[in-house]
């Protein structure tokens, strides 16, 4: 999927325009810039940008929980930002927040307990993303 040109001279003006929020769009620049696939696990939570539209990233985050077993406590979604609340069949509580940046362009923030837990993080990710490359074959 291309994002398109104007979509992302949009967000940047808007980004740069906005001084209140520039800090938080840093992060969204540098991973729309570097491209989808970005990955970073920093201060216990794991980020990834995924070159699909929040929808269908909403529906590949369910049907990864759905088959994951886990158990999901809450659902929040909205046309911009949604968030999952889980718990693992072992009691593990985390949550999966989907940031929309341009129509095709998404960010996922996983966040496991507390303190995070890299392994099962990229274990949810990947479960997502799998779920994202199944819906593109389909």
């Amino acid at each position: 999927m291309i994002v398109k040109a104007r979509e992302i001279v949009i967000f940047l003006a808007f980004c740069l325009t906005s001084p209140l929020i520039l800090s938080g769009c840093a992060a969204a620049i540098v991973g729309a810039a570097a491209g989808a696939g970005t990955i970073a696990f920093t201060k216990g939570g794991l980020q990834a940008v995924e070159r699909y539209s929040i929808d269908k990233t909403w529906e590949a985050a369910l049907g990864a929980m759905d088959e994951a077993g886990f158990l999901i406590i809450n659902k929040e979604k909205g046309p911009v930002f949604t968030r999952l609340n889980c718990q693992t069949a072992g009691g593990k509580r985390f949550y999966i927040e989907l940031s929309r940046i341009a129509d095709n362009l998404t960010e996922i923030k996983i966040r496991v307990g507390v303190l995070g837990d890299e392994p099962l993080s990229r274990e949810i990710l990947s479960k997502i993303q799998e779920n994202l490359k199944r819906e593109m074959v389909e």
